[in-house]
C-alpha cells in the first residue's frame, strides 16, 4: 500500500532546522474552560429559562436552530471575547461551541450563522413572505417581538437575582448609573452628547449593591436626561422585590444625574431610604463658607500630619426651589494638596453624616463602577453596531444576562479566592481560554487538555464550588446537579 504523506508548509529560514506546519491534528478547541461555566448555566436553568420567555415570530415547523441554541451560542461568544454576529461564521463549526449549544460536534451540524444571529435579534420572520410587506400580518408580530424582549429580558434579570439567593434577603440596595455607548455609524436614536463630546447611546444600567448582579439595562437615545425613565426602571424592580420579599428594605443610591424631585418623591412614596449626589450651588457654598475655613485653617497649620483631611456636615432644613419640602444635605468638605473642595448627597436616612457618605455613598464607586467597566472591557458592551434601536437594546441585554452568568460564578465560588473577585478578564485567561483537542468515543465527548495546564487545580476547585452552590439552590434546575464526575480512559 502506498502509504499517504501529509503536506507540509514548510518555513525553512525561522530556525536552524527546517520548521513545518501540517494541517493534520483532530479538532482543537481553545475555550474549553467554558464548559464549567455552562454547567452551572444548565444546573440553574438561567439561559434555559429565559430561552422560554422571548417570543420568537418564526415558523417553528422550519426552524433548524432554537431560541436556546441561539442565546446559548450569543452568550458565550460573548464570554469566550467574540462579541460581533459575523464572528458566529468562524465558531459555528467550533466543536467546543456546538457542544456548549447542545448540538453533536459534526461538520454537518454546524450551529447558526452570523446573518441567522442577525435576524433573530431583529425577530425576523420568512412567513409570508408571498405577500407584500404592507399585508403581512407576521410583521405586526415582529415589531411587538422586539418591543417585547427588552422588557422580557429585564424581568428576567430580577426575577434571576431573586430566586439565586440562598435565602430571602434583609435589604436590597439598589445601584443606578447610566453610562454612555458610543456610536458606530448612523445607528437609529444615536445622537451628540455633549458632556461626553461624541455621538452615543446613553443606556441606564441598574445592579444590586452588594453582589453586583444586574437588576436593569435599558438602552437610551445619545440625548436623553441622565434621569431619563430611571423612576419607572426603579418602579418595576421594587415591585418585584416586594412580591417576593414583602418586608425587605430597600435602599437606593445614584449620582446627581438620578437626582431630581420627582425621584425623591417617588422614593418617599414608597418608603425607600436614599442618597443621591447633589450638584453644588451658591446657597450650599454659603452655608458651608465656614466649615470649609475652618478646615483650610486647620491643614494650613497641620497639614503635614495628614495631606487629606475631611470634615462632614449636615444642613437638615435645604430647600430647592423645585421641591416641595425640605431635604437633609451631608456635605464632605475636604482640604488636600491639590486643593479644598465641598461634595453634596441628598438623603433621607438619620445617623452620622461620616457613615451616610462614606460608608453608604462612596461604596456605588465599586458598584456599578466595577460592572460597567467589566461591561466595557471585558465583554465588549460598547458592540452595539446594529441599525435598529430595539435590536441594539437587545443586544445590550445579551451582554447584561453574559455579565449576570459571570457574577453567578462568582457567587458560586464564592470560598475560591483566586475567583471570588476576579474580573472578566482574569477569568477568561485562566479559566477559560485553555486549549484542547475533542475525541467522540464510547459514547463521550472527550475534550483532551494538557497535563501540565496551570489552570487544572483552580479549575477543579471552582466545579466542585459549583456543583455544591447550585445543589443547595431552591429554585435550581433538577437535571444534571452533582459533584463533577471523574471518567476513566
Amino acid at each position: 500500500m502506498t502509504p499517504r504523506y501529509t503536506p507540509y508548509l514548510t518555513l525553512p529560514d525561522i530556525h536552524p532546522q527546517p520548521v513545518a506546519i501540517a494541517f493534520d491534528s483532530p479538532p482543537i478547541v481553545t475555550d474549553t474552560g467554558l464548559l464549567g461555566l455552562r454547567d452551572l448555566d444548565v444546573n440553574l436553568g438561567y439561559l434555559a429559562d429565559l430561552a422560554r420567555r422571548l417570543p420568537d415570530p418564526r415558523s417553528q415547523e422550519y426552524v433548524t436552530h432554537t431560541t436556546e441554541q441561539i442565546l446559548v451560542q450569543q452568550i458565550y461568544q460573548i464570554l469566550a471575547d467574540y462579541p460581533d454576529c459575523n464572528d458566529a461564521d468562524a465558531l459555528r463549526s467550533d466543536p467546543l461551541f456546538q457542544v456548549l449549544a447542545g448540538v453533536d460536534p459534526r461538520p454537518d451540524r454546524p450551529l447558526a450563522s452570523g446573518s441567522t444571529l442577525a435576524r433573530f435579534q431583529y425577530a425576523f420572520t420568512r412567513r409570508q413572505c408571498d405577500l407584500p410587506e404592507e399585508d403581512r400580518p407576521a410583521f405586526a408580530e415582529m415589531y411587538r417581538a422586539r418591543s417585547e424582549r427588552i422588557r422580557i429580558v429585564n424581568e428576567f434579570l430580577v426575577d434571576t437575582f431573586i430566586r439565586t439567593r440562598p435565602k430571602p434577603l434583609a435589604y436590597v440596595i439598589v445601584d443606578m448609573d447610566p453610562t454612555d455607548d458610543p456610536a458606530h455609524g448612523r445607528q437609529a436614536l444615536t445622537g451628540y452628547h455633549g458632556y461626553y463630546q461624541q455621538h452615543q447611546y446613553f443606556p441606564l444600567l441598574v445592579f444590586d449593591g452588594d453582589s453586583g448582579f444586574p437588576l436593569a439595562a435599558w438602552l437610551r437615545p445619545g440625548t436623553a436626561a441622565a434621569a431619563c425613565g430611571s423612576i419607572d426602571v426603579l418602579a418595576e424592580i421594587v415591585a418585584a422585590l416586594r412580591r417576593a420579599w414583602p418586608d425587605v428594605l430597600i435602599l437606593v443610591r445614584g449620582d446627581s444625574g438620578m437626582a431630581g424631585p420627582e425621584m425623591y418623591e417617588f422614593c418617599e412614596s414608597q418608603g425607600l431610604l436614599y442618597a443621591f449626589g447633589y450638584a453644588s450651588n451658591a446657597v450650599l457654598q454659603r452655608r458651608t463658607e465656614r466649615a470649609l475655613w475652618e478646615l483650610e485653617l486647620y491643614y494650613r497649620f497641620y497639614g503635614y500630619r495628614d495631606p487629606h483631611v475631611q470634615r462632614f456636615e449636615v444642613i437638615e432644613d435645604y430647600q430647592a426651589g423645585s421641591w416641595s419640602r425640605p431635604r437633609r444635605i451631608v456635605c464632605k468638605v475636604e482640604c488636600t494638596p491639590q486643593g479644598s473642595q465641598r461634595r453634596f448627597v441628598v438623603t433621607n436616612l438619620s445617623g452620622d453624616p461620616r457613615g451616610i457618605y462614606r460608608g453608604f455613598y462612596v461604596e456605588r464607586g465599586e458598584v456599578p463602577e466595577q460592572p460597567l467597566d467589566e461591561l466595557k472591557n471585558g465583554l465588549d458592551l460598547s458592540r452595539l453596531s446594529a441599525c435598529g434601536f430595539r435590536a441594539n437594546a437587545y443586544r445590550l441585554l445579551l451582554h447584561v444576562v453574559a455579565y449576570g452568568l459571570v457574577v453567578l460564578l462568582r457567587e458560586a465560588a464564592v470560598g475560591v479566592p483566586e475567583v471570588a473577585t476576579a474580573t472578566v478578564n482574569t477569568l477568561r485567561a485562566r479559566l477559560w481560554k485553555v486549549g484542547a483537542w475533542v475525541e467522540e468515543k464510547a459514547g463521550c465527548i472527550c475534550f483532551h487538555v494538557a497535563q501540565a495546564w496551570p489552570g487544572r487545580d483552580l479549575w477543579q476547585r471552582v466545579q466542585a464550588a459549583v456543583a455544591t452552590f447550585a445543589a443547595a439552590l431552591p429554585g435550581r434546575a433538577t437535571a444534571g446537579v452533582g459533584v463533577p464526575q471523574v471518567v476513566g480512559n
